[in-house]
């Protein structure tokens, strides 16, 4: 089987979309008809109808009452719901909730399961171009319900690898940067965590490609998965699982064991 990101909007909003459309048009009801109704623009039903926008629940309930539905449109409220990731990486969370195990390596930030509350709020926060109070602080919340996945039962098995790079960067400043290392000593305690630093001085043109995850599903599968600035794969290609598994491999090799690894943080953190 291969996996590969899909790029179109969450299924919830495009059958909602659908109904709603198919309920409309059934009752003879115009989207200008709609969108005066529910305070909005004809070209934002249409948008909502093709799955592009979500359906929000005052359209819905709007929708509802002018197409004599009895019910069956607002009950969608409970479903179409604004999805917590954005849509590049939706796929990838899905496996991530499922996996036994997990390789990670990082070249630019921390990785999310390792993220602290104040690292967290601050990259959310502060994204170019922004998103909304709402949004963002569904995207917060989310990733830190993620983080359970370190502690779950049967736990599952990680290894991250984090670029020197990664940690010499002061996002948030001062104590957000502090509490951020002290987090990775913490969280690098776990049993079923391993976590190594990959020193400048052991870097190789491999290390510099970018970011890896590998992770392993309950069903044995793996599945690869890379990102860039604007776009995300998730593959079960087996060439493509090969070669992450020979990179992340090597840097594993290459880079400091968790104890050497432990006491650079360490160094780190007294400097400061």
């Amino acid at each position: 089987m291969s996996v590969q990101y899909n790029s179109t909007s969450p299924g919830t909003w495009r059958y909602g979309g659908n109904q709603l459309k198919r309920w409309r048009t059934k009752a003879n009801v115009t989207r200008e008809e709609l969108g005066a109704a529910s305070n909005y623009s004809p070209d934002t039903i249409k948008a909502m109808e093709q799955g592009v926008r979500m359906p929000t629940a005052r359209v819905l309930d709007v929708a509802d009452e002018l197409c004599h539905a009895e019910g069956l449109l607002s009950a969608g409220k409970d479903y179409v719901r604004r999805e917590p990731f954005p849509a590049r990486a939706q796929d990838f969370m899905q496996y991530e909730r499922d996996a036994i195990s997990l390789w990670w390596y990082e070249i630019a930030l921390i990785p999310g399961l390792l993220q602290s509350d104040a690292y967290v709020r601050f990259l959310i926060g502060n994204r170019r171009p922004p998103v909304d109070d709402g949004t963002a602080a569904e995207r917060i919340a989310a990733r830190l319900e993620r983080q359970a996945l370190l502690t779950c039962k049967p736990p599952v098995s990680f290894s991250f690898v984090i670029y020197e790079a990664v940690l010499r960067c002061p996002l948030g400043g001062p104590d957000v940067y502090k509490e951020q290392l002290n987090h990775l000593l913490e969280m690098g305690e776990l049993p079923n965590v391993e976590l190594q630093v990959l020193p400048y001085e052991r870097a190789t043109s491999t290390a510099l490609i970018g970011p890896m995850v590998l992770l392993e599903t309950r069903e044995h599968e793996r599945l690869a998965y890379s990102t860039g600035q604007s776009v995300s794969q998730l593959t079960a290609d087996p060439e493509v699982v090969s070669a992450h598994i020979e990179r992340l491999g090597m840097l594993r090799t290459v880079a400091l064991d968790p104890d050497e690894s432990s006491r650079f943080i360490e160094r780190m953190v007294g400097a400061l």
